[in-house]
């Protein structure tokens, strides 16, 4: 069951999958900073508790790991692993190092190139034609039942994270939304009303 709750259409997700597309992989690990090994490129699905270095391994003996990799500085994970334990059918499969893979989240794209005839339903990268999204991110918000993609929000990665857990979209939309009132320095917009008088020294004297 997912964090959604029982009443969540979406629960069919697993718990550790929002928190997966949510973490930032590749950076160096905090505890291991000093180590050669420290990027971070491992995630546990038990404990959920961020990106792991190859050192961090050894806390989390016979827990589930997954290794995350990279193709143009995006996360992407093998088919032949994520397939054990989330369905990732209707999302375009990649070949990269010959291994068959898939994208965690949307990447953006202005466009569909010339002569696509099928694109993303959530963020409209071009596909081929027998899929219907191209990340496990656009997969979760595509298939919400509260999605409407005419109102998405300008993250896809957001609408994807409120659709595993509605009360954590909510918080994170609240936040993105929020925008500081604008100061306005009213001396200052004083001084550029008034009218200027030409000093007898060929300078300017400001009217306040």
């Amino acid at each position: 069951m997912g964090v959604g709750g029982p009443d969540n259409e979406d629960n069919r997700w697993p718990s550790w999958l929002c928190p997966l597309l949510q973490t930032k992989f590749f950076v160096q690990c905090k505890f291991h900073a000093n180590s050669h090994k420290s990027e971070c490129n491992m995630y546990c699905l038990d404990c959920m508790n961020g990106a792991l270095c190859s050192l961090c391994l050894a806390y989390h003996k016979d827990h589930q790991l997954i290794q995350i990799r990279r193709s143009s500085y995006h996360d992407v994970i093998r088919v032949s692993e994520i397939q054990k334990i989330l369905d990732v059918t209707e999302v375009q499969t990649y070949i990269i190092n010959s291994a068959r893979i898939v994208f965690l989240n949307e990447r953006p794209q202005p466009r569909p190139g010339k002569g696509v005839t099928n694109t993303c339903e959530v963020c409209d990268r071009g596909l081929l034609d027998s899929f219907r999204f191209c990340s496990l991110g656009c997969k979760i918000a595509g298939t919400s039942k509260n999605y409407r993609k005419e109102k998405r929000s300008d993250s896809v990665s957001e609408e994807s994270y409120s659709s595993c857990s509605s009360s954590h979209g909510r918080e994170k939309k609240k936040v993105q939304s929020f925008s500081p009132p604008t100061v306005v320095n009213y001396r200052t917009a004083k001084m550029r009303k008034g009218i200027p008088h030409r000093a007898p020294m060929g300078g300017f004297l400001l009217e306040y």
